[in-house]
Parts: C-alpha cells; sequence; structure tokens
C-alpha cells in the first residue's frame, strides 16, 4: 500500500519509534523479511500484556512505509556516512562496494542514518532537523554526493543511489544482452527498483471487470484499470478485506505471476501438476479456468503452505485441486488415473529463486542476494526438473518459472534442460513484468515432449 512518510525528525514521537524500531530489526545477524517482520512486531506490540506504541493506523503505516524506504537505501546510507566522515565526495564507489558488509549499517549513529535516507528521498532543500548538530553540513554535503552520484553514465553511482550493489551490474547486463532491453529500458528497470508496483489483481468465477472495479472502488479501494484490461489497487481499503475477495471474485495475483498461470495453456478435462505450489496462486489460477473438470495436483516441500492453497480453492469454488507434499529428490509416484494416460497434459515448475524479479516488493531480499545462494538454487532447480520431467506424457508441456531476472537461473537452465533431456523441444521462452510492465520481473519457458 502506498503511504506518505511523515519527515523523519519533524515529529518526536514518530522518530522515536521508527528509531526504535530500527534498532530492532538491526538486532538480527541477518536482514528479516521486513514484511513478517513487521506484522508480527505489531501483533505484539497490540497484544493484551504489551502497551500499545502506535496511536492510529495512518501512524503504524507512515511507520511502514519509512522503515522500507530506510531497507532500501541501506547501502547508500553507508556510502553517505563514508564518505561524509573523509569529507570526500568524489569515491571509487566499485571498490568501496567490494568491501562492503551490511554490518557497516549498525555502526552508524541511527539518527544520522535517517538523515541521509531523509535527504535521498526528499532532497537537500527541505527543511533541516535543529536536533541534528551539523545538520547544515551534512546537507550541503548531500548536494555534493547526489550531483555525483545521479548520473546514468556513472554505472557505479548510479546503481548506488538507486538502491543496487554496483557490483550487480554485470548482472544486469547479461539480463540486458538476454532479453535485447536499450540503454534506457535498462536504466528504466534499475529505478525501477526503488518505487512499489501496484497490487494487481486477477478477476475469476466469471465477475466482469467493470462490476469488479464499481464493487471495489464503492468499499474505498483505490482500483484502476489499464488500456489492456488489467485491474489493480493501490491505496484505499486493502483488497483482502472486500465482499468481493472474501466471496472468491477477486485473488490477488501479480501482473507477471498471472501471465506464467496463462502459458500453462489448459482446456477442460486436462490434467495438471504444479510441483512447487507454495500458497498457491497459479495453482488456483490454472484450476479457475478449468470449470472443475480434470484435475489440478499441487505439490510443494511445505505442508503448511499448502494449506493457504486449500483456504483459496474452497474460497474460489474450485473443487478439482489435490495437494500433497512432494520433496522433490525423486520422481513423483503418478496417481493412477495420471498413470493411465502416462503422464500429465501441463507439469509446471515454479522453481525456488534468488527472487531478485520481487525486489521491488521486498526490498530486504536485495540485501540476503549472493552468488553462493545463487549456485546451491541452481542446483535445487535442475534437481527438480530432473525429477518433474518424467511425469509430462508424450505430447504434453513443461513449464518451467522464476521469479528471478538472472539468466543464470533462466536461459541458462532452459539451455542445460535441452542439453541433458533432448525428447523435449523449447516452443517459447520470456521474461515477464518489468521494465515493460509496472509489476514484478519473472521469466516462464514452455518446452514440450516430442
Amino acid at each position: 500500500m502506498s503511504q506518505a512518510i511523515p519527515g523523519f525528525f519533524s515529529n518526536d514521537e514518530f522518530a522515536q519509534q521508527l528509531f526504535s524500531a530500527w534498532r530492532e530489526l538491526l538486532s538480527d545477524k541477518q536482514l528479516p523479511a521486513l514484511d513478517r517482520w513487521l506484522k508480527g512486531r505489531n501483533k505484539i506490540q497490540h497484544g493484551k500484556y504489551v502497551r500499545k506504541v502506535d496511536k492510529s493506523l495512518q501512524q503504524q503505516l507512515g511507520l511502514s512505509s519509512a522503515l522500507f524506504a530506510g531497507v532500501r537505501y541501506l547501502q547508500l546510507a553507508c556510502a553517505l556516512e563514508h564518505a561524509y566522515q573523509l569529507s570526500q565526495a568524489n569515491i571509487d564507489w566499485q571498490a568501496w562496494d567490494g568491501e562492503w558488509q551490511f554490518e557497516q549499517v549498525k555502526k552508524i549513529p541511527v539518527a544520522n542514518f535517517w538523515f541521509w535516507v531523509e535527504l535521498r528521498l526528499k532532497g537537500a532543500e527541505q527543511s533541516l532537523p535543529r536536533k541534528l548538530r551539523d545538520a547544515q553540513p551534512r546537507a550541503e554535503f548531500f548536494k555534493q554526493c547526489a550531483a555525483l552520484l545521479d548520473q546514468t553514465e556513472k554505472t557505479a553511482e548510479f546503481l548506488l543511489w538507486n538502491g543496487l550493489r554496483p557490483s550487480w551490474y554485470p548482472l544486469l547486463q547479461e539480463r540486458a544482452t538476454a532479453s535485447n532491453w536499450s540503454p534506457e529500458q535498462l536504466q528504466t528497470f534499475i529505478v525501477q527498483q526503488n518505487q512499489s508496483p501496484p497490487i494487481w489483481l486477477r478477476l475469476q468465477r466469471d465477475k466482469p471487470i467493470r462490476d469488479a472495479y464499481n464493487d471495489l472502488a464503492h468499499e474505498g479501494v483505490n482500483v484502476s484499470i489499464t488500456e489492456r484490461g488489467d485491474i489493480s489497487a493501490q491505496g484505499g481499503r486493502g483488497v483482502s478485506s472486500t465482499k468481493l475477495f472474501q466471496q472468491g471474485f477477486v485473488e490477488v495475483q501479480d501482473l507477471a505471476s498471472q501471465q506464467i498461470a496463462l502459458a500453462v495453456n489448459v482446456k477442460t478435462g486436462d490434467k495438471v501438476w504444479d510441483c512447487c505450489a507454495g500458497a498457491g496462486g497459479k495453482t488456483v489460477a490454472i484450476a479457475s479456468r478449468m470449470n472443475n473438470k480434470g484435475v489440478v495436483v499441487a505439490t510443494d516441500l511445505h505442508g503448511y503452505k499448502l494449506e493457504e492453497l486449500k483456504r483459496r480453492s474452497k474460497r474460489a469454488d474450485i473443487h478439482n485441486v489435490r495437494a500433497f507434499t512432494w520433496e522433490g529428490a525423486e520422481p513423483l509416484r503418478l496417481p493412477k488415473e495420471i498413470a493411465q494416460q502416462q503422464g500429465f497434459d501441463w507439469v509446471l515448475v515454479d522453481a525456488p529463486c534468488s527472487s531478485a524479479g520481487t525486489w521491488r516488493r521486498n526490498q530486504d531480499a536485495r540485501w540476503r542476494f549472493s552468488e553462493k545462494d545463487t549456485a546451491e538454487l541452481i542446483a535445487l532447480q535442475r534437481k527438480i526438473l530432473t525429477n518433474a520431467a518424467p511425469a509430462v506424457r508424450a505430447k504434453g508441456s513443461l513449464v518451467y518459472a522464476t521469479c528471478s531476472w538472472q539468466v543464470s537461473e533462466n536461459e541458462a537452465q532452459v539451455k542445460w534442460f535441452l542439453d541433458n533431456h533432448p525428447e523435449f523441444s523449447l516452443q517459447s521462452q520470456s521474461l515477464l513484468g518489468a521494465p515493460l510492465q509496472d509489476s514484478d520481473t519473472m521469466f516462464v519457458a514452455v518446452l514440450q515432449r516430442q
């Protein structure tokens, strides 16, 4: 939800809450998932035995928005503090980034950190906080740094200014080459990482889009429809509290995720396996087009995730989904009716990945991103693909998807799979979402068994 952020120093009570929350957030060795951390913290603070800290929902939303901004620009704040202490604005930021560690943010005085973040968000021309003794020289120094950093022709500086590590540029350039992006499109993609996309909605149960728009707007949701006919919400009342959502006529699902589900081009009566179903967003999107005919088998390593899928299916009045755990360590033992036709018509491998394509919503995920984790995920993706492939029937299709923009997790994995499974042929592959659409960035490939 988009929310205006108060000046961090304009209200003593808000500043105290923000600084306290920031210290709590950084108390862990690794930065936690911010959305889940906030939900847990709000629940504790509003519990029976803990004093209520937030005076209103508005204040709570302002605090959440501020924390998301702080996480987005935490490396930039480290860089500005480092440069200020050296009294040197022109620094080799590529080399500095090579030595940077997340722990460094914990060493910056909290008020100094948030001063840099506020300047990045609102500019140095705002009224300065009186309680920071060197506010004026810091603001003047920020102007020097901003002039040097906010330049598209300086790669390391431009990435740092936009909340990305300079060391990630080779990966971004590899993506730009693979997708044939222009320099302007790559710049747009980098800038988009600072901007949260809208909440995209998927209609089901044959709900007309104009009726859905009117119903949601009537309940206080700030909703809009694109020229292409996609519907989204940004601000106002939460979608999940509306009657339309609770009655199963609308689901929250990112636009790129919806397109992955559409790549599984099912028809009534098909038999589908969603290998890594998780909470079931794509499972339900696929099943909703099958008129409760055929079957959708949904599996995941974690059984607790499938509980949300069951709730979604019930809410959408879908009855042809079966869910159980599958660890991916060996091929699936086919259910009897699937074995009779020698495999599934469609198998979707929405693989565990680095989630780099969701950084716009999950700013904290970028600071847990590493080459080591990517290498481990690539090995896991190959194992799942290898063990899912035997379940595809002749002339059936295997759909491989991730929520990452990394070539190593996407096109390179498809090439590896085809090199090792010549019985499959590539039908299509594409990157979805940002920078061409205001959404997450995801990848999908469709392969057919000969």
